[in-house]
Formats: C-alpha cells, structure tokens, sequence
C-alpha cells in the first residue's frame, strides 16, 4: 500500500510541476553570413529554395511536399507528409520585410497537433549579415510535460543550427 501511495504522490509531483513550467516558449539561433541581406533573403523567402539548406527536407526524402499560393513572399505556402519523425503540417509566410524579415505560421498536424510561429531576422554586422531563426508559441500542458524528459531547445535548436550552417555554406560559396 505504501508503494502506491509513494507512486501517486510522484505522479502529481510531476503533474503539478509541469503544470507550472512557463505558458511559452521560444527556440531560437543564430548565425553569421559574410554576405548582404539582399542575397540571404530569397532564401528564406521562398520554399522552393529550402530543399537545399533545411534539414528538415533530409530526414525524410519520400516525404509528399506541396507548395501552393504566391510563389514566394506573403501568401506562400508549403505543406508536408512525411514519415513519423517529420510528420504532417503546413507553413504559411504572413509576413516578409525584403532583406530584414519573414514570419511564417506553422502548423503541425501529425504526429501532435501545435500552431506555433516561426522567425528569421536579417541585421547587418559590420561585412556579415547577422540570420536569426526562431519558433515560438504557446505550450499546452501536454507541451510541457513532454519538456520534463525532452528538451526542445536542443531537438529543435540543432535543427535550426545545421539549417543555418547549410544557408551560409550555400550563400558563402
């Protein structure tokens, strides 16, 4: 009886403290690229062109990708179906500032459902551009209680950071 009662009180432990983890969140990193915001920014702003630098589009090549409305800018949209690890979702550019900033919705549809929004900043820096990508949202409590065992940060901040390497090798060429 006495494991019981142990095994329930750390259940709500657990619960409790999830629970009381911040209401967002915000994923974001950055990198330098000796280039103009001029030649950065097409990048970004067309999904067309993210099959050669995001590493999303590696883990799993016989994903169904679709691209619908304007072809690049505002109304910009790309979808996906793809195996567990990528799951389903769309994309969406509802914003974008030539050569400083593009803002896209995006929504996860499979494995879990989440609407978050995801960034880039462009900014000069002495003879570079500085890039910024970043995701941020809310955070359900089901989000939060998957933050007790895996961190976000690192799963998708490592994403963010071999996707910014792969634009500057491709812009830095």
């Amino acid at each position: 009886m006495l494991y019981i009662v142990i095994f329930v009180t750390l259940i709500a432990a657990i619960l409790v403290y999830a629970a009381l983890q911040p209401d967002n969140f915000r994923v974001e990193r950055s990198i330098s690229i000796q280039a103009s915001p001029d030649r950065i920014f097409p990048h970004i702003n067309d999904f067309h062109l993210w099959k050669a630098w995001s590493p999303w589009e590696q883990i799993d090549l016989a994903a169904k990708t679709t691209h619908s409305g304007a072809i690049n800018g505002v109304g910009a949209v790309y979808e996906w179906n793809g195996n567990n690890e990528v799951g389903q979702g769309r994309m969406e550019i509802i914003e974008s500032e030539p050569y400083s900033k593009v803002v896209m919705k995006i929504d996860f549809i499979k494995p879990f459902a989440g609407h978050n929004t995801i960034e880039f900043n462009l900014g000069s820096a002495d003879d570079a551009t500085k890039v910024s990508q970043a995701m941020y949202g809310t955070s359900p409590f089901i989000s939060k209680l998957m933050c007790l065992f895996f961190s976000m940060d690192k799963m998708v901040g490592s994403k963010y950071e071999e996707g910014l390497a792969n634009l500057k090798a491709i812009i830095e060429k």
